[in-house]
């Protein structure tokens, strides 16, 4: 589960604004820049856009969030969580999909397909309901 001191584990200081963005991507668990701003607006409104947006890209460079788009809006989320899961969209909800099966399935597709390509860091599938 994560927890605030994943922010120290990452090699970053624990400082309020990543104190606060890190609370409510924990709470939001996939949120656009605009959602968590507005989350944060109620407990710290003195954390401004840019600010935010900051500390959510230093995350995602740490490998604390990642990054996904959504297929039919192109609306781009923060995700909590970075450890290999996929996502099932429907709608405009976006739901965490844990299948390790379908991930080894994938990589050893790829593996066979593509034996030039050894290193596989993270395979995310996206499964669009309608």
């Amino acid at each position: 589960m994560e927890n605030i001191e994943n922010i120290k584990a990452a090699g970053l200081k624990l400082t309020p604004q990543r104190i606060a963005v890190y609370k409510s991507m924990m709470k939001l668990r996939h949120a656009k820049l605009e959602t968590i701003v507005e989350d944060l607006k109620h407990e710290h409104d003195s954390l401004t856009l840019s600010t935010v947006y900051r500390v959510l890209n230093s995350f995602c460079a740490s490998g604390l969030l990642s990054m996904v788009c959504h297929p039919d809006t192109g609306d781009c989320y923060y995700d909590i969580n970075v450890k290999d899961h996929h996502h099932l969209f429907s709608g405009s909800s976006i739901i965490d999909y844990n299948d390790e099966e379908l991930t080894a399935m994938v990589r050893e597709y790829i593996q066979e397909k593509r034996p030039d390509i050894n290193d596989i860091e993270k395979i995310q599938v996206q499964i669009t309901i309608k």
